[in-house]
């Protein structure tokens, strides 16, 4: 049963809407859209009742339809994908024309409410220090899983206006656009591709929501500017983010930095015109004209010779309003002060891009440096963290025909010239994927040194820590970071401030769910009692993915639950995938959750609450329950039906071929699949594609099982009723379960190879119910978030005749494989189904985190 809300403003304007849809002939057949409904009724009575999806679609076939041939049915089998990639298409601007009415913009978690909070319980002048140093960063990552070109994005803006003004004939003219208009090029986009398609939502959502919000937060009486921190600010993977991806050069960066500077200034040019209306008094308007000329001139600046700097602007502004106040009683300051905020947040550069590479590669490109140089011969096999850090010189030749190891050397004279044009803060980040040991820091410090910079470096050296191994000796490795003498000065000129980047997702693919979490969870604590024991401030940056097997889940949850023991003077992580448009698709809601983040994090600093601490008897729970897990997911993983299963049984080897990202679904370009290479969203995405989500729950059933056996189910209560962090695991956990539906799949009970294996995964996926069902409380899944479990359900219910064609494709490729069948045509046919069947499946999980 829907909530009374749910159904009322989305799934009856869902159904309204759809039905418009459905009778639209959008491929030039008219009976396309009206047999979808009851194809969904066959897959759902079909697979409930036990048929595979092989026999539902020949039953549907010979009852519903008059096909003659084959041909025709795989025809029209494409045609049902291309509706449903659409039908998702239109909830998803459904629920976001009603975001306003379904959530609470002034309640629990916003601005509104924290502020009233301080005032009652006293704390406004530490809120207003805080604010000093306070910021949150949201990263843009262009990991793939998300795919929607800015032709598809501006439509569901419109789409979205149209719903909230109910303008029928509005939407069904826009809902016949979408279906005539391609959601992704026959080609795979490039790293540039990418970067094009994600700074749509930094020139067209956040420019203004940001902005908005930085606004609203210093709507007081008593806060200064000058004494407030930008607070939010944005970084930017595509185009930067090397990891894996032999396609990102520094052609590729400098483009990207460029791109984001010119859509920025545009964005300037487009303001000082508005504000050249208004501020049209004497000693302004000529500041005014001579600026927006100035930032027409970078903009046109094609041998950046010209152009102006960030300062210059800050200045121009300062004098404007200087002349407001003084002479013109402060007319219109309110928004002079809206586009200064603007210039604060997003200096000369809009966002920050971040530059990442795994430590091997690095490894390998310092040993061509080391081979080019006759003064670094002898560091070839030294790799000592002294004689790294004390390198000197600097090496301007070098010779490899290794694509990639001449990018990894040449990208810090990049970082460099980036700088130079956009500012430092355009780019200033190394990240090292993979990081193992502080030798892989000091590493990368020597390159930057040989390569760009002899004297001081302008550049956070951040490393990446990813499985359970690394992280449970990340402190250690940071340690000997923190007490080598020059690494703790080159930290002392970047104001003492590190960095840290935790990789939910690969932990998760490492260790299991709960495993991951806690390890983390753990981590943190150890470096943070270490940096604030050497002096330092550490900031943890987050590598969080979109469903909760990735860390996603409920974030702003999550970080409201870490308590003191954790670094909280800043919030950093990555959005990717569908949770960009999700969460960051309107102006609305992309301020709604910066907002959550915010409080989340400012929250956790002003208050103390004992939900956010561990009491000793609660911390054995956890740790149990991890180390339980853990055993369990190792044993699990360890199985040599582990690899083959994802490889033939689920849409794995296909992520490769679906042309949504730039990168390679896998690190390692060989033909055999290697679990250590696989990449965590394939890995991910391959079990939410057969509708078994393992990552996010298993081994949490049994973990919680093994405590109950030995008396301690009390435990894991007190744990769920104590622990805010548990519990926020419990929620996410449950997500990710109420996204599993084994009836799809359960004709691989009687695969000779996998019988047993399915069984496996499909006990864990029961007892995992029963045990979070007990722990916490509830009588059903996801019962503290009816709102959230509806849209899921409906999001289930549109995807499910898309997600039986994947299966059906599967099995008769499966089928041909193990018959030796040689028909290469209905072969590439049924491939093309599986690929196609990717995309709407992926974008109906938007709600995932």
């Amino acid at each position: 049963m829907r909530s009374e809300k749910f159904q009322n403003e989305v799934d009856l304007k869902y159904k309204l809407y759809n039905s418009i849809f459905l009778t639209l002939p959008l491929d030039g057949i008219h009976k396309t859209g009206i047999l979808i409904p009851i194809l969904k009724e066959e897959c759902s009575k079909g697979l409930e009742a036990g048929k595979s999806p092989v026999e539902i679609f020949e039953d549907f076939f010979e009852k519903q339809t008059f096909f003659k041939t084959e041909e025709e049915e795989f025809d029209f089998m494409f045609r049902v994908i291309h509706y449903i990639e659409r039908q998702v298409v239109l909830l998803d601007a459904v629920e976001d024309a009603v975001f306003g009415k379904m959530n609470d913009l002034d309640g629990a978690g916003s601005l509104k409410a924290l502020k009233s909070k301080i005032k009652q319980t006293g704390k406004w002048e530490d809120f207003k220090n805080d604010l000093e140093h306070f910021a949150v960063r949201v990263v843009l990552t262009a990991h793939p899983t998300q795919f929607y070109p800015s032709t598809v994005l501006a439509i569901i803006n419109d789409l979205i206006k149209a719903i909230q003004k109910s303008d029928l004939l509005q939407i069904k003219l826009l809902l016949t656009q979408l279906g005539k208009t391609p959601f992704f090029k026959k080609e795979r986009p490039t790293p540039y591709d990418e970067a094009k398609s994600l700074s749509w939502y930094l020139e067209n959502i956040f420019y203004q929501s940001a902005s908005d919000l930085y606004s609203e937060l210093l709507k007081s009486e008593d806060f200064s500017n000058e004494k407030v921190g930008s607070v939010i600010s944005f970084g930017f993977w595509p185009g930067g983010d090397r990891d894996g991806n032999p396609y990102v050069n520094t052609e590729t960066t400098l483009k990207v930095a460029e791109r984001l500077r010119y859509i920025l200034f545009l964005n300037y040019y487009k303001d000082l015109r508005l504000l050249r209306r208004r501020l049209s008094f004497k000693g302004v308007y000529e500041l005014i004209v001579n600026l927006e000329e100035r930032v027409l001139t970078a903009l046109n600046d094609s041998d950046k010779s010209a152009g102006i700097s960030l300062a210059e602007i800050t200045d121009c502004l300062n004098k404007i309003e200087k002349i407001l106040v003084e002479q013109h009683d402060g007319f219109f300051l309110d928004l002079l002060r809206k586009f200064q905020n603007k210039v604060k947040l997003f200096g000369s550069h809009f966002a920050n891009i971040d530059i990442r590479q795994d430590s091997r590669i690095i490894g390998k490109a310092f040993d061509v440096l080391c081979k080019s140089s006759t003064f670094l011969t002898n560091q070839i096999g030294d790799v000592s963290l002294e004689s790294l850090f004390e390198v000197k010189g600097s090496v301007s030749y070098f010779k490899t025909e290794d694509k990639v190891s001449r990018d990894t050397i040449s990208v810090f004279s990049t970082i460099k010239e980036i700088q130079e044009r956009n500012g430092e803060l355009a780019c200033n980040r190394f990240i090292i994927s993979n990081c193992q040991s502080s030798v892989d820091v000091a590493r990368v410090y020597a390159m930057a040194k040989l390569c760009a910079w002899e004297d001081s470096l302008p550049l956070d050296i951040v490393p990446l820590f990813e499985t359970i191994d690394d992280l449970s000796k990340a402190d250690e490795t940071m340690r000997e970071l923190f007490e080598n003498k020059v690494y703790y000065q080159h930290l002392v000129s970047r104001g003492k401030k590190q960095t840290i980047m935790l990789g939910f997702s690969d932990g998760t693919k490492d260790g299991g769910y709960f495993s991951a979490n806690w390890s983390i969870y753990k981590a943190k604590e150890n470096i943070t009692r270490l940096a604030r024991e050497k002096g330092i401030v550490v900031v943890f940056f987050d590598g969080r993915g979109g469903p909760p097997a990735r860390g996603g889940g409920n974030t702003h949850k999550f970080y409201s639950s870490l308590g003191n023991n954790i670094e909280n003077q800043e919030i950093q992580v990555t959005i990717q995938g569908q949770t960009i448009s999700s969460k960051f698709g309107t102006k609305a809601s992309a301020k709604y959750y910066q907002e959550l983040l915010i409080t989340a994090g400012l929250g956790n600093r002003l208050f103390e609450d004992q939900s956010k601490q561990f009491s000793t008897e609660d911390r054995e729970i956890m740790e149990a329950l991890s180390q339980y897990s853990l055993e369990e997911y190792q044993r699990f993983k360890s199985s040599d039906k582990f690899v083959p299963y994802l490889e033939k049984m689920s849409a794995l080897k296909y992520y490769g071929e679906a042309k949504i990202g730039s990168r390679p679904s896998k690190r390692n370009a060989s033909a055999e699949l290697n679990f250590e290479d696989l990449r965590a969203i394939p890995f991910v995405g391959a079990w939410s594609q057969m509708k078994q989500n393992v990552p996010g729950f298993f081994g949490v059933g049994a973990s919680i099982k093994r405590l109950k056996e030995e008396g301690r189910m009390q435990g894991c209560k007190s744990l769920y009723q104590n622990s805010l962090f548990f519990r926020t695991l419990v929620e996410n956990s449950m997500q990710s379960i109420s996204k599993s539906y084994f009836s799809l799949t359960q004709y691989m009970q009687k695969d000779e190879e996998f019988g047993e294996f399915w069984n496996w995964i499909y006990k864990e996926y029961q007892l995992s119910i029963d045990m979070l069902l007990e722990v916490s409380g509830q009588e059903e899944i996801m019962e503290l978030s009816l709102e959230l479990k509806d849209s899921i359900q409906l999001r289930e219910e549109i995807v499910l005749p898309l997600i039986c064609i994947q299966q059906f494709a599967l099995m008769k490729i499966r089928e041909m494989d193990l018959s030796g069948n040689t028909d290469q045509n209905k072969y590439n046919i049924l491939q093309n189904l599986v690929i196609r069947s990717l995309y709407g499946n992926i974008n109906a999980s938007r709600n995932s985190a």
